[in-house]
């Protein structure tokens, strides 16, 4: 994922924020408590089978890709509104 450099910032967008990636977190929050099972039933997986269920794995990546969408707009390092998507954007 690749990001551009931003050549101007919002100044005022930087008070609100806070205010509006509450949503996100809360989606997190719930994400990353499937996460930790799929993540449990994917090493059995892997044990057995010798390879990551796609399934899973598509799951896992998107949950880190919105992370870091999420995070990187929280910590001002641009002004593009997340979406709520485990698709690659």
């Amino acid at each position: 994922m690749e990001f551009q450099y931003p050549e101007n910032l919002s100044r005022g967008l930087i008070f609100v924020k806070w205010l509006l990636v509450i949503p996100h977190l809360i989606a997190l929050y719930v994400l990353f408590l499937c996460l930790g099972l799929v993540s449990f039933i994917a090493w059995f997986a892997i044990l057995f089978t010798g390879k990551y269920p796609r399934g899973m794995w598509d799951f896992t990546t998107g949950v880190m890709r919105w992370q870091i969408r999420v995070f990187s707009y929280m910590y001002l390092m641009h002004d593009a509104y997340p979406p709520f998507t485990l698709q690659d954007q």
